[in-house]
């Protein structure tokens, strides 16, 4: 009889360790994780900027000012957290249903306050994180209070945008990206101007470095299509400056990922497939008089994108214009 109560008790806790959560934002229905963006990546163990350790939380993609629910039934409390250099950041700690869970970047309800709360009620909102980081990918900081990975739990959330940059060679055989601008059907890359060169790794002025990208020629305005099928993030913004071409989105298609960088999308959001309109050209005359107008096309791993873009077809220095 003893060792019968055991299994059972086995039995128990395997299904509590099992049990995916509800969701957590207003519009994510499937607890989405945040990829890559120019302050790091949102997946559980992901390296942290400046050496400072591991991930050992998951992020959760949520929309400044959406609606933020509790995955899970138990009691509340407010927390507070220091985020690199925000300082401001709320959140709530919930306990119960064999779990505890922190929420950062949650701004709590009013009439919660300290007290139990049931599984998907409305807990507080989501804070405005583009103030405290421009251009990051807007999420729910959760982590568990073991600092346990919440990931299975999450409903096995998707990944939004890549993981971790990984090498890797690109296969000859793999089939060429999709016109990315309107009027330039074989992707013809920018050459060289009085700003610079267009091409992979071409040398930037004023001892810049390289240029980790590709500039595929595009008129101002000119209509901006989907490379590849994939799900899109953003806003990217390149320079964050807030000027007329500050603006992108990134595309990941699982053996893919870019960000297309100038345009202006229709949406930062949701699955495109290959070919569909996008967004448009950004007036980059008014920024740059006399270059040459084109779309940056920058693999996320920072690796080459001309094989793609070109078939193959076309010299990496493409053709002056």
């Amino acid at each position: 009889m003893p060792t019968l109560k055991l299994i059972v008790l086995a039995g128990l806790v395997s299904i509590v360790a099992a049990q995916q959560w509800g969701q957590i934002c207003q519009g994510n229905p499937t607890n989405e994780i945040r990829g890559c963006d120019s302050y790091g990546c949102g997946h559980y163990n992901a390296e942290r900027k400046g050496s400072k350790g591991k991930h050992l939380a998951v992020d959760v993609v949520c929309r400044d000012g959406s609606e933020v629910r509790a995955p899970f039934s138990g009691t509340i409390t407010k927390v507070r957290g220091d985020f690199h250099t925000a300082r401001n950041v709320e959140g709530v700690e919930i306990q119960g249903e064999g779990f505890c869970v922190k929420l950062m970047f949650v701004q709590i309800a009013f009439q919660i306050k300290n007290g139990r709360v049931r599984r998907g009620e409305v807990i507080g909102t989501m804070q405005n994180m583009q103030q405290m980081f421009p251009g990051i990918i807007s999420h729910i900081h959760v982590e568990n209070c073991d600092h346990s990975d919440p990931t299975p739990n999450l409903r096995r959330g998707q990944i939004v945008g890549p993981r971790p940059p990984i090498p890797r060679p690109v296969p000859p055989q793999q089939v060429g990206w999709n016109a990315v601008c309107a009027g330039n059907p074989l992707n013809k890359i920018r050459g060289c101007d009085r700003y610079g060169c267009g091409y992979y790794n071409a040398p930037r002025k004023h001892g810049k470095g390289k240029h980790t990208g590709v500039d595929v020629e595009c008129r101002d305005g000119a209509t901006v299509f989907a490379p590849f099928s994939g799900r899109l993030s953003g806003p990217v913004r390149p320079f964050n400056n807030g000027n007329a071409i500050d603006d992108g989105v990134q595309i990941n298609g699982g053996e893919f990922c870019v960000k297309l960088l100038a345009i202006k999308p229709y949406t930062y959001s949701g699955y495109v497939t290959r070919g569909q309109r996008i967004g448009t050209m950004l007036p980059m005359q008014k920024v740059f008089p006399g270059i040459i107008s084109h779309i940056h096309v920058e693999n996320c791993d920072g690796s080459d994108p001309t094989f793609q873009l070109t078939n193959g077809q076309q010299n990496q220095q493409g053709q002056g214009t």
